[in-house]
């Protein structure tokens, strides 16, 4: 048995899933990470992949970009594959001058314009969180490798081009540390379907300097999240 957007057959998938945004993040988390790594869906050139790290079993799934993209992905792991921990490793930009290049956030909350997160909770504002057992052990896991962390919530956006004057003066004024665009739908689904989940973002720019990372840093280099992320499995 399969998904629509899934090929992998049930028990193909562990119960934990890293979930990057960039397919080939994926690909590179599975082949530099993971131990007897195998490719279990290539449908819309969306990868996963299912492995061992340190012994223990874990999958690797590529979500696309956006909170759209993202809810397919997060609906089907829960309801076919019954996935128990989805822990996303993105990037972000910061709205905070102090928070540097390459900086390790663990998302605690996410705030939002999801249209879908509008509809279903019909126009109110639903607090999307993470799971705090997936946090606290998160956080504990980067002490313990000496990775420096912020913790804190971020911006999940629908719009990644926007030419609105000073939109996120008020996110940063109210601590908003990063922006992105997939955690909200994360977390809020998640309650829904009962499983823990957590969002583990590497900042890739900071959009009030103007500093920025390139594309194959993203892919690549941004290696602190992934093993905090891996100790959770």
């Amino acid at each position: 048995m399969s998904s629509l957007h899934l090929e992998a057959n049930v028990g193909d998938i562990a119960e934990t899933v890293l979930l990057p945004g960039d397919p080939l993040r994926a690909k590179y988390i599975a082949e530099n990470f993971l131990d007897d790594a195998v490719c279990y869906n290539n449908v819309r050139g969306m990868l996963g992949f299912t492995g061992y790290y340190k012994g223990n079993r874990v999958s690797i799934q590529g979500t696309g970009m956006g909170m759209g993209s993202t809810s397919i992905y997060v609906n089907e792991l829960a309801s076919t594959y019954h996935v128990k921990n989805m822990i996303r490793v993105g990037t972000c930009g910061t709205i905070q001058e102090h928070i540097q290049l390459g900086q390790v956030l663990l998302a605690m909350s996410a705030s939002g314009d999801s249209d879908a997160n509008r509809n279903l909770f019909g126009g109110m504002h639903y607090a999307a969180t993470a799971d705090f057992d997936l946090l606290l052990k998160a956080h504990q896991a980067a002490k313990k490798l000496n990775i420096k962390t912020y913790q804190g919530t971020v911006f999940s956006t629908n719009t990644f081009y926007d030419e609105t004057p000073n939109r996120w003066d008020v996110w940063k004024k109210h601590g908003i540390l990063g922006v992105e665009m997939e955690t909200q739908i994360l977390f809020t689904l998640a309650k829904k379907f009962g499983i823990k989940a957590l969002s583990i973002l590497t900042v890739s720019d900071n959009i009030v300097t103007g500093e920025a990372t390139t594309a194959l840093e993203r892919e690549q280099s941004f290696t602190d999240m992934m093993k905090v992320a891996l100790e959770l499995a």
